[in-house]
């Protein structure tokens, strides 16, 4: 069993490096093409093995899942040869290791339980949060935020089916591209790391199933955490309205984080916030869950 895991983990590292591999220009890491048609995206397995300084044999083992015991420096090489930012380069070794050490006992699955002192934070109107990866708070604030959402019932409700399944999406974003594009991002970094998180098998083969958006960025294997950002809504009922966004961890709860949207007191985008807490939709049974999965609750 726990050589069936591993061999599935080095599958995963193995399916990661082909993606960055493939959308590597040669002309990006320093290297001259010839005038002859490529039939090859990307680097090649020689010239990445090149690069890194790896024979060409022990990079092919790595790329098809049968080596899965790297060398940190192996690893370090080939993040260097790719280019890889500081959170690719983490992902790379978080893959590694997982196929390196791979323990057959599953994590605990994270809490879906909200406790009562949080449940009166998420219910502030100063916070429109919502768990949003796996699983939605339908708390009003976030639920007026993301508009049409009460269309749905409450087990359908999550950042990631929305921003690709919503009709009411792409208007709310005006860069609904890149809005979609760090979400994908953001999935696969989860799903690298933690394939067994609740939710997360059955979100990805149903979007894979109903969005081509979808399944295009899921095949290109970017990966990104979350970051602290300013995010704009162009809200039917108040207008446009831009909020800076914060993740939270919750102390005492495994797997759960809130993502709180602020505004500055005062402002126009604050007064949007309030306006949307008196009059947009109240959920009839606010929720009992929390986000899980990898753990990214947040109240969007």
């Amino acid at each position: 069993m726990a050589s069936t895991s591993a061999h599935s983990e080095g599958a995963e590292l193995g399916r990661y490096l082909r993606a960055r591999r493939t959308q590597t220009s040669p002309e990006h890491v320093g290297l001259s093409v010839g005038a002859g048609v490529r039939r090859t995206p990307g680097l090649r397995r020689e010239e990445l093995a090149t690069l890194a300084g790896i024979s060409i044999d022990y990079y092919v083992r790595l790329e098809r899942g049968k080596e899965t015991r790297p060398s940190p420096a192996v690893l370090d090489s080939l993040a260097r040869a790719l280019h890889m930012d500081d959170q690719e380069g983490q992902h790379l070794r978080e893959l590694a290791a997982r196929a390196t050490r791979y323990v057959s006992e599953p994590p605990p699955a994270p809490s879906r339980t909200v406790r009562p002192h949080l449940k009166l934070l998420l219910e502030s109107p100063r916070f429109h949060a919502s768990t949003s990866m796996l699983r939605l708070m339908t708390y009003a604030g976030g639920l007026a935020l993301y508009a049409g959402l009460d269309d749905w019932p409450a087990r359908h409700r999550n950042l990631a089916r929305y921003l690709f399944l919503h009709p009411a999406a792409r208007d709310l974003f005006p860069d609904w591209d890149r809005q979609i594009t760090a979400c994908v991002a953001r999935l696969r970094a989860i799903a690298g790391t933690a394939p067994d998180a609740p939710d997360l098998t059955n979100l990805v083969g149903e979007l894979l199933l109903k969005s081509p958006d979808f399944a295009g960025l899921w095949e290109r294997y970017e990966v990104t955490g979350r970051k602290p950002a300013r995010k704009t809504f162009r809200h039917p009922h108040v207008g446009t309205i831009t909020l800076t966004s914060q993740s939270l961890h919750v102390e005492g709860t495994p797997g759960q984080r809130i993502g709180v949207y602020t505004a500055e007191p005062g402002s126009p985008d604050h007064d949007a916030l309030l306006l949307l807490d008196m009059t947009g939709p109240q959920p009839a049974h606010p929720a009992r869950t929390a986000e899980s999965g990898g753990g990214r609750p947040r109240r969007d």
